[in-house]
């Protein structure tokens, strides 16, 4: 009964955090997700199969129906299985949790925890008999959003079981330009971050899935990308005519997803990333600091800065009133997260240096895990500016955008 009265209040909370659908775009166009296209289609592409589907919140149709819901109501897919990701299916969970087996109330459909499980993944799949598998949840286009890896853990398991694996595309909230930021180095290789992709890798989930299939998976998989119709690669969120749907508690909006590819690294310091208020990774500080960050920063392109007081209700710091910035950004063409996100780290640590890194111990660093290698901690804390720190990674991200560039499957900016 508790456990139904808490699904119950998620979503509820889900309904309330989604926004109100933004208008189409000129001459009443709007982007059409895969999940759309499917639908068009009568779902043939999953007609005769034992299907399995890899979903959350933001797993729904421009009316806001969930696609789990419609497809077992409809009859025409076999549902054999859900999985849910980090935060579960419904999303009851906050970071850094999956959700236990349970019965779906609405379904009666199993649901299965699919968060960061890489060596049950495969007997996961086996067991429940899936011959399909579905993903479809929308990403927010960093490498640290562990949504791409239990994609990528499925992808390999599916590789090696046999079984055909289907992505419902969507958008890149953040655009799909280019890619940019450091790139994963292997022997920093964790759930935030499995491959080598950059910080900001530029591509769709289903670009990634076939990145993947063709790069890193031991086995490659019978992988189908069910592609969206009239996305371009320079479209922002609020450009696609659709509505957004929170995809994980603390990624309440686009302005957030702008923002998280930079400012995430301060869940490597030791202090808040504004987990606990309501603009998480545009709210920062600690207690004891005072308006001189928000002056040190004023002027970086495409932001504003206002000094900010918040008192974080859970996470770090939390019932600890904190002074730091709120980051507003003026203008997302201009504005590069990770480059700000390194200069305000660098002009905290000068101000105030008593905020050092999070760490597991003298040598296990979360920037590390973050930016995919140790040279930005060593070349910051070598009092380099952020010019030289992010000069660092020039080569790699060389490399990585040409390798990229193949997997592309949508090809107009404008």
């Amino acid at each position: 009964m508790q456990r139904r009265r808490l699904l119950g209040s998620a979503l509820a909370g889900a309904a309330l955090a989604t926004t109100a659908a933004v208008p189409a775009r000129a001459g009443g166009r709007r982007v059409r997700t895969g999940i759309e296209v499917l639908a068009d289609d009568d779902f043939a592409e999953l007609a005769g199969q034992k299907v399995g589907i890899i979903a959350n919140p933001t797993s729904v149709l421009p009316d806001l129906s969930h696609e789990v819901d419609r497809m077992h109501a409809g009859g025409k897919v076999d549902i054999a299985a859900v999985f849910g990701p980090e935060h579960g299916f419904r999303g009851v969970s906050q970071a850094g949790e999956g959700e236990d087996f349970f019965l779906d109330p609405k379904t009666g459909l199993p649901v299965y925890n699919a968060y960061n499980n890489k060596d049950q993944m495969a007997a996961l799949l086996a067991d429940t008999g899936v011959e399909t598998l579905v993903f479809d949840i929308q990403d927010v286009g960093s490498r640290f959003y562990t949504y791409i890896w239990t994609m990528y853990l499925a992808l390999e398991a599916a590789g090696q079981l046999g079984l055909r694996f289907v992505v419902l595309d969507r958008p890149n909230p953040i655009t799909g330009r280019e890619a940019s930021g450091p790139v994963l180095h292997p022997e920093h290789a964790t759930f935030v971050g499995l491959k080598p992709i950059a910080q900001r890798h530029g591509m769709t989930v289903g670009e990634l899935a076939s990145l993947f299939n063709g790069e890193f998976v031991p086995a490659p998989a019978d992988l189908h990308v069910v592609k969206m119709r009239g996305w371009k690669r320079g479209m922002h969120f609020e450009e696609t005519g659709l509505p957004w749907v929170a995809p994980s508690p603390n990624m309440p909006t686009v302005a957030t997803a702008a923002a998280y590819p930079g400012t995430c690294l301060f869940e490597a310091t030791a202090l808040s990333e504004g987990r606990g208020t309501t603009k998480p990774f545009e709210l920062l500080g600690a207690p004891g600091i005072d308006h001189a960050w928000a002056e040190a920063v004023q002027g970086l392109p495409g932001t504003r800065f206002r000094e900010a007081y918040f008192t974080p209700t859970f996470s770090k710091w939390a019932g600890k009133v904190c002074g730091g910035v709120e980051l507003q950004v003026t203008s997302r063409r201009d504005f590069d997260p990770i480059r700000t996100a390194l200069a305000m780290i660098i002009a905290q640590r000068r101000a105030y240096p008593q905020y050092g890194w999070r760490s597991q111990d003298t040598t296990s660093f979360w920037l590390d895990k973050l930016t995919g290698n140790q040279a930005v901690r060593l070349a910051i804390e070598a009092d380099a500016d952020v010019d030289e720190v992010t000069t660092l990674w020039a080569d790699e991200l060389d490399a990585f955008s040409e390798q990229r560039e193949s997997y592309l499957l949508y090809r107009g900016t404008a």
